[in-house]
This record gives structure tokens, C-alpha cells and sequence, in this order.
């Protein structure tokens, strides 16, 4: 047990977001696909006298406020091991961007503890232990690309996802934050007023990427309207989608051939930006 343990945790995109009704207990009904990327943070957990948590970030709290904080305790409670970690976080995944850093990062932990210390926790039940943390964090148990419903907690793996593994991401980070807490608030209205039936497209039909939608997008564009300029500028220059991840503020392209990705990167340089690939 004297030996430094690293895992990576990876972030996500949402390929179109619907959100559908809020529920009675307070979260909303949603259909997307999660697709995770090879973007990650690191945790590495050292053997120590008690428990520890840093970070590379000294605007990341590392108390109960923290997702890896959460997930540790959750285990030590149920399972009262022994064992105790200094965890510490590298984190690359720029925060508060739509991009699950917080949520990958609980579900890293949750399934980092159980290898290390051979739990010998079902899939079935990290899935519950990480409903408890957020309602991204059951995806990261297994990560892939799935469609996922009601509050997160319902996922459905994409076997034929492949296509999307040969395609090129590009991920543009704007130096300001998009509040989720806010964009929910702000999405109310659209919720009331929207009584349509939506049928979210999914990867078994001909792909038509005009199809996906983030609904977040028509409440964040008119205060935030660098976000409609980054898409523009991402399909002037050859992606075949481009959208918002979540509630934001991270904008995506997908392109088919890397000489597009390259374009759209020179013509954003201003932006922090990142290549990523699907795990």
C-alpha cells in the first residue's frame, strides 16, 4: 500500500441537450448524449495517516465542498476502511466550462477507492453512491458515449457511436463562467411555453446534425453573445456541428478532417482551446 496510484479522470460534451420538464424533486428531465473525451484531469492517491485532499488550482476547494471530498466519505462511511489518502488533484479540466470535471473527478474517485482497496462494489451500487454526488456522475462510472435520460441517471451505451470515434473535436473555452444554478433559472420560461413533443435524434438513423439542439443556447446567447460568434466562426471554417456543452460556457466543433480544425483554431487563438478525441 506504499505506492502512488494515478487515474485519469476525463471530462465530457453534450451532443444536444433537451431539457424535457422539471421533476418533483427538483431536477429536470433531460435527454442528451454524453460523449467522454480524452481531456482529463489527474488524482493520484498516496497511503497516508489521514485523509487529504490538494489541487494544482488554488481556487478548487479541497473540503466538503469538493466533489473527490464527497465520494471519499460516502466510501469511508459505508465501508469503514482502514486505509487512508492523500489524493491530490492536477486538474486540466477548465472548471465551471460544461465540460464534467467536477462530476468525473466523484466518479474517478468512487472507482479509484474500490480497485485500490478491492471494495468489490457492483456497478449497481456506485451508480447509486454517485446519484448522491450529482446527476452527472453516474455517466463517469463507465464513461463511453451514451444517451442519457431522466436526470442524468438513466443510460442507455451507444454501440454504434464508432463514427463519431473517427471525427476530430475542437473545444473553445471563453474566460468567462456560465452558471448552471442560473441557466435553469432562465430556462423556466422556455419549459412553460414549450408544448411540443420532441423526439431526441439518436445515432441509429442517417446522421443529420441539424437535428441536435442544446436548448440552453436560446436562453445563454442574448447575455452571452460570444457564444453564437464562436459557432459562426467554427462553421465558417468547415465543422459539421458546433454546439454548447450543457449549460456552457465551453463551445464545441466537430470536424471530419483535420485541416478544418486547424482553420478554426487559428481563427480562434484568442480563446484558451483544446483538441480532444473520444475515449
Amino acid at each position: 500500500m506504499g505506492k502512488q496510484y494515478d487515474f485519469k479522470s476525463y471530462s465530457k460534451i453534450n451532443l444536444g441537450l433537451k431539457i424535457l420538464s422539471k421533476r418533483v424533486d427538483g431536477f429536470h428531465n433531460l435527454e442528451s448524449i454524453f460523449i467522454e473525451l480524452d481531456l482529463h484531469d489527474i488524482l493520484s492517491f498516496k497511503p497516508a495517516n489521514y485523509f487529504k485532499l490538494t489541487c494544482n488550482e488554488k481556487n478548487i476547494p479541497v473540503n466538503e465542498k469538493n466533489t473527490i471530498y464527497q465520494s471519499y466519505k460516502i466510501l469511508k462511511n459505508i465501508y469503514n476502511f482502514d486505509h487512508h489518502f492523500h489524493i491530490h488533484l492536477n486538474k486540466n479540466i477548465p472548471i465551471q466550462s460544461g465540460l464534467g470535471g467536477g462530476s468525473s473527478n466523484a466518479a474517478c474517485t468512487l472507482n479509484a477507492l474500490n480497485k485500490i482497496l478491492d471494495l468489490k462494489i457492483s456497478k449497481n451500487k456506485l451508480y447509486e453512491y454517485a446519484l448522491q454526488i450529482g446527476s452527472d456522475v453516474p455517466f463517469f462510472i463507465n464513461g463511453g458515449i451514451n444517451f442519457v435520460k431522466g436526470r442524468g441517471d438513466i443510460l442507455e451505451n451507444l454501440d454504434n457511436s464508432e463514427k463519431l470515434k473517427n471525427l476530430y473535436f475542437l473545444l473553445i473555452v471563453p474566460e468567462f463562467s456560465i452558471s448552471t444554478k442560473w441557466a435553469y433559472e432562465k430556462i423556466k420560461k422556455a419549459l412553460k411555453s414549450n408544448k411540443k413533443q420532441y423526439k431526441f435524434p439518436t445515432l441509429d438513423q442517417r446522421l443529420n446534425w441539424l437535428l441536435f439542439k442544446n436548448d440552453f443556447e436560446v436562453v445563454v446567447k442574448a447575455t452571452y453573445p460570444e457564444i453564437m460568434d464562436i459557432k459562426n466562426i467554427m462553421y465558417d471554417n468547415g465543422a459539421l456541428y458546433s454546439g454548447l456543452s450543457g449549460t456552457g460556457s465551453t463551445v464545441f466543433g466537430i470536424y471530419n478532417e483535420e485541416k478544418f480544425i486547424i482553420q478554426s483554431q487559428n481563427k480562434l487563438s484568442h480563446y484558451r482551446t483544446h483538441r480532444a478525441s473520444p475515449t
